[in-house]
């Protein structure tokens, strides 16, 4: 189905989602035009909560795509913002039911709390991921001993079946870098991450022999920001900016926390962590000097 993005204050039009979209960018976008719809017709949050049965703050997160659509909440909202036609309302919500498919990480749900459930399905969407790393290789770029061992550390006492399904969700997420139209990834890691010793040293040299490799596919990008350079702009620690290719949905800046996460998309914030990625970005070696560091500290392992 071809569509069109709705300018506000129209009426329920055919979406510029297309067919290539997945569940996460798919959710989004319906969330973005469920907004349009009801802004257009004046209708405050707390109006069109009382509608379905619920709080304004389950309006927000539907609009922001954060929560799986229900077909009677949507049905039921659609009617309420003015959108009568058949055709159209069934054209919406049959993208609620492709928005709604389950993405390939559900086999894994019940290791994954919603926060992080929430970062796979943008990570999947993303066009560019950026992400800057104090404590850890990225976990996209981790080789799998080292994947198992910094799992270790965080679920001691876990049995070794729940261990390996962790490790598996792990390396199955990597197959993004290399799939057709992978997003671009551009890392800036801290020397701190690649001088911690997760394991024994065989370890740490397979995790340096697996980041030079990961260096040469022409989507990924690797920094690395040395001691020797002191203080740097991203002291607060770590984060990711994800970015989408679709002009509806904004940058987000994900801050994974010890049992939660925060994400942020308003603009102001955005902008301040885009800024502070740049200037570490300068701040650190040029991706052709960290390949160069990268082998000297695998010599040294």
């Amino acid at each position: 189905m071809k569509v069109d993005r709705l300018s506000p204050g129209s009426q329920l039009g055919p979406f510029d989602a297309g067919q290539q979209s997945g569940p996460t960018v798919l959710r989004i976008v319906l969330g973005t035009q469920l907004r349009r719809l009801r802004e257009a017709q004046g209708i405050t949050r707390e109006a069109a909560g009382d509608h379905i049965r619920a709080s304004h703050a389950k309006i927000s997160r539907l609009e922001l795509g954060r929560v799986g659509f229900k077909d009677r909440d949507i049905a039921d909202l659609l009617t309420l913002y003015g959108v009568t036609d058949e055709r159209e309302r069934e054209e919406f919500l049959g993208l609620v039911r492709r928005a709604n498919a389950p993405g390939w990480w559900h086999q894994y749900s019940d290791l994954l709390p919603n926060w992080f459930e929430m970062y796979l399905r943008l990570e999947q969407a993303a066009a560019i991921i950026r992400t800057f790393q104090v404590q850890f290789v990225p976990g996209l770029l981790q080789a799998e001993d080292y994947a198992r061992s910094v799992i270790l550390v965080g679920h001691q006492g876990e049995s070794v079946d729940e261990i390996d399904r962790r490790v598996n969700l792990r390396m199955t997420r990597q197959k993004l870098l290399g799939e057709p139209g992978a997003p671009r990834f551009w890392a800036v890691i801290d020397e701190a991450a690649l001088r911690r010793p997760f394991g024994p040293p065989r370890v740490m040299r397979s995790q340096l022999d697996h980041l030079l490799e990961m260096t040469e596919l022409p989507n990924v990008t690797v920094q690395v920001l040395p001691f020797r350079f002191g203080g740097h702009a991203a002291a607060g620690g770590p984060f990711t900016i994800l970015r989408f290719a679709e002009p509806d949905l904004p940058d987000i800046v994900y801050l994974e926390q010890l049992t939660s996460a925060v994400y942020l998309d308003k603009r102001a914030e955005v902008e301040n962590y885009l800024a502070v990625m740049e200037r570490v970005c300068v701040q650190a070696e040029t991706p052709a000097r960290s390949v160069e560091m990268l082998h000297r500290m695998r010599n040294e392992a």
